[in-house]
């Protein structure tokens, strides 16, 4: 049985659909196939759990017999024959096209009429000899459009959602602690530090009895991990393949006494690692990833893989996707202390002042999930969320928190059946009604004793081209919170975009600026936005901006969280959920409030209930 997770089976489902689009299938067909693809994608259980149970499988919603049996094929063989004959039929660089902005099924599907091309390169040769431009709805603009966007999409080939890196990793590592004689196993490097994307993994893995004979079987257990299509590289102690996807991951083993060392070695970038080897080297050590010893003719100790004697004050526990054993961070903690500096975060170790700062006792105490008392960001079926109210806010009661804000998209969002004022005003009696009920308390599911649960009203508003927000103010002026964010124009010069942000802010009810910059991770560039002046007209006008928890959004980066940090303006951490699992996805957006040095009072939505009321109605005031 394959072990592929829904998102992956969602993947495939929407090749397929796109696939079919641009051989001109049934369009009926294809709605079918992208709706089983939201419903795979948003069920909070894995679908292979129901491989036994075939049946099962018509249970979810949009699921008929035909792609029921789809799903079995992909899940007991991990191939999709329908899609795999559509690329023989085609080409399989088409995948590659879909993944460029301005390339959507429609399109693919002209040039392939007209000239009979599918690859890269080839769209980007008829481009370049003003060849698009020829087709039906494409204009030179466009052209150049596609010109750059193939640009972005060759510097960002080769990359990987963070989701992803962290699910694929998570399922390596499961594999290798499978294996008797492992007795520590974790991921470092940029999955460790919480990149946004992740370009290979770094997996260490360490025992007493792992050497040898004990040490073959264990690579050759390793090898069995699905997936896996080339083993580029096997030695004594690494060995590196490459999955079907194209993620490369790299297996190390360490001695057991230096696998703290190596989870420090291998986790900072390479600016970090150069910085701390000339800190060390100026102390008079030598620091690699077997341990940190005394340079020849001292007498002073050296520092490896054992928890640190030393007093002082305990550096704070990582709050990271994977976290290491506690052992193996007591390692890295007597490194750095063994260097005169305090434990740096995984998140930090970029050579961004973190060493300095380390070494003044100036580390900020970053925000971790426990800090987080509520989301502010949640759709609901009122628009494209696949939950009720309350549905959403039993979810946010299992997960501890004390609000949740439900904030569905506005009219000009047809496309996902966005509330206009009178549709608004009705969610709006909605909401206080559950609020009214959850206030007084609830058992959250699972059980537990009864908690209360605030439950603001809000609105995602869409920011409209020319800036206005996409609803009458005396409807947005009844609501809790009221976020703003740019869905469409994404094409507009910095000028215009920058202009169109501002005069959002600008509006008396707005408190927050969704995913501000607009991106999608591999797939569409940022706003062209002058994000200093965005900034600066918050700070004026006391409005609040996002980090988008999404795994394709990640908006603001963490170079953005950090300048909200020093200019004094507070950001909210959301998930932007459309289904009670998508809580979840906070701990991707805490990656970035921790990479741009974000403390506790620095976001909203670590305040008491209370005090978030209090700062909300202040920027109304």
């Amino acid at each position: 049985m394959n072990t592929m997770e829904n998102r992956e089976l969602a993947r495939l489902l929407r090749e397929t659909a796109d696939l079919m689009e641009i051989a001109g299938a049934d369009s009926f067909r294809i709605r079918s196939y992208r709706r089983a693809a939201d419903a795979v994608e948003t069920y909070s259980q894995p679908l292979r759990t129901m491989a036994a149970e075939p049946k099962k499988l018509l249970e979810l919603p949009g699921i008929g017999k035909g792609i029921a049996a789809h799903l079995m094929e992909m899940l007991e063989t991990g191939r999709f024959s329908e899609r795999e004959k559509l690329l023989e039929s085609h080409h399989p660089a088409m995948l590659q096209l879909l993944q460029i902005q301005g390339l959507g099924p429609k399109t693919i599907a002209a040039i392939w009429a007209k000239h009979h091309v599918a690859t890269v390169d080839e769209v980007e040769a008829l481009a370049r000899a003003g060849q698009l431009r020829e087709l039906p709805r494409m204009g030179e603009k466009a052209e150049q459009k596609i010109l750059k966007a193939i640009t972005a999409w060759r510097a960002m080939s080769g990359r990987f959602l963070l989701s992803e890196a962290r699910r694929t990793a998570g399922e390596a590592l499961a594999r290798l602690r499978a294996v008797a004689e492992v007795e520590q196993a974790a991921a470092a490097g940029s999955l460790r530090r919480g990149r946004e994307t992740v370009g290979d993994l770094d997996l260490l893995v360490s025992g007493r009895r792992l050497q040898g004979a004990a040490l073959a079987a264990a690579m050759e257990h390793f090898l069995g991990l699905p997936g896996i299509v080339e083993i580029y590289g096997r030695g004594e102690t690494k060995l590196s393949v490459r999955l079907h996807a194209g993620l490369q991951i790299d297996v190390r083993w360490l001695p057991p006494e230096s696998f703290g060392a190596g989870l420090q070695y291998f986790t900072g970038s390479q600016a970090h690692n150069i910085a701390l080897r000339g800190r060390a080297l100026k102390a008079g050590y030598r620091l690699n990833e077997y341990g940190l010893s005394r340079l020849e003719g001292s007498e002073a100790p050296a520092a490896g893989g054992r928890s640190s004697s030393r007093s002082g004050g305990k550096a704070a526990p990582p709050a990271g996707l994977l976290p290491a054993a506690a052992e193996a961070e007591a390692a890295e903690e007597k490194i750095y202390r063994s260097l005169g500096l305090a434990w740096i975060a995984p998140e930090l170790r970029e050579d961004a002042g973190e060493i300095e700062a380390a070494a003044a006792g100036r580390l900020p105490r970053l925000v971790s999930e426990a800090d987080i008392r509520g989301d502010l960001h949640m759709h609901t079926v009122a628009s494209d969320g696949r939950a009720t109210i309350e549905e959403m806010a039993d979810a946010a009661l299992a997960r501890g928190y004390e609000y949740i804000a439900i904030t569905d998209h506005s009219a000009s969002l047809a496309m996902v059946q966005g509330l206009d004022e009178r549709r608004m005003l009705q969610q709006l009696k909605r909401i206080r009604a559950a609020d009214a009920s959850y206030r007084q308390g609830r058992r959250p599911p699972g059980g537990g004793p009864e908690r209360p649960l605030r439950i603001l009203a809000g609105i995602e508003v869409d920011i409209l081209a020319d800036g206005r927000l996409d609803l009458a103010d005396d409807v947005l002026a009844q609501l809790d919170l009221v976020i703003g964010s740019i869905h469409s124009r994404f094409d507009q010069p910095p000028a215009a975009v920058t202009e169109r942000l501002l005069r959002a802010i600008e509006h008396p009810a707005l408190h927050l600026l969704g995913h501000p910059t607009g991106r999608l991770l591999l797939r569409r560039e940022p706003l062209a936005l002058d994000f200093e002046t965005i900034l600066s007209a918050c700070l004026q006008h006391g409005v609040m901006l996002e980090i988008n928890s999404a795994p394709d959004r990640l908006d603001l980066h963490d170079r953005h969280a950090r300048r909200c940090r020093e200019a004094g303006v507070r950001v909210a951490i959301n998930t932007d959920a459309h289904h009670p699992h998508h809580l979840g996805l906070l701990p991707y957006g805490l990656a970035m409030a921790r990479r741009g040095w974000l403390e506790p009072g620095n976001v909203l939505n670590t305040l008491p209930a209370d005090e978030l009321m209090q700062a909300l109605n202040a920027r109304r005031k």
